[in-house]
């Protein structure tokens, strides 16, 4: 989840395990949801309760705690970020903090944190996409593998 861009580039990540990330693997679909997509969901939300809570709310409802929250802000001061990192813990969802301008307060409530030591907006922005390409590289990668050791043959490429 994320607000404006961070929540294109949250998005953009989860399109890329449901769908894959490397053209020429073919694997099966990972399991993940932008909390940032359902404008019907954001706006009732936003009305009934309050813009803060439009991701905690979600998170409630989808949550468990086998599951992962990536949460991305460029200022790590955004409430609704700050709210659904609070849900998350209640409800011991592990989360990961792709963060900017020193990670403002998300950076105590987040497991991991990883920080962009930038106040320009852009190059934050754009390395939190670089950075959500590796980490879901890495993971097709053991995917893969697994597949590989448990079926003693590879998933088709191309």
């Amino acid at each position: 989840c994320g607000n404006g861009g961070s929540a294109a580039d949250a998005q953009h990540l989860a399109a890329e395990f449901l769908i894959r990330l490397n053209p020429k693997v073919n694997r099966m679909p990972i399991p993940a949801i932008s909390l940032a997509t359902d404008v019907s969901t954001i706006s009732a939300c936003g009305n009934d309760f309050s813009f803060n809570k439009i991701f905690s709310r979600n998170l409630d409802a989808l949550g468990s705690n086998k599951d992962i929250l990536i949460a991305i802000s460029t200022s790590g001061k955004s409430k609704n970020i700050l709210e659904v990192l609070k849900t998350s813990k209640r409800k011991k969802i592990f989360s990961i903090g792709f963060l900017g301008n020193g990670g403002g307060k998300a950076k105590k409530i987040t497991d991991l944190n990883l920080i962009v030591k930038s106040t320009n907006v852009a190059r934050i922005q754009e390395t939190h996409i670089l950075m959500g390409h590796y980490i879901f590289d890495q993971v097709e990668k053991k995917i893969l593998k697994a597949h590989q050791n448990a079926n003693g043959k590879s998933l088709s490429k191309g």
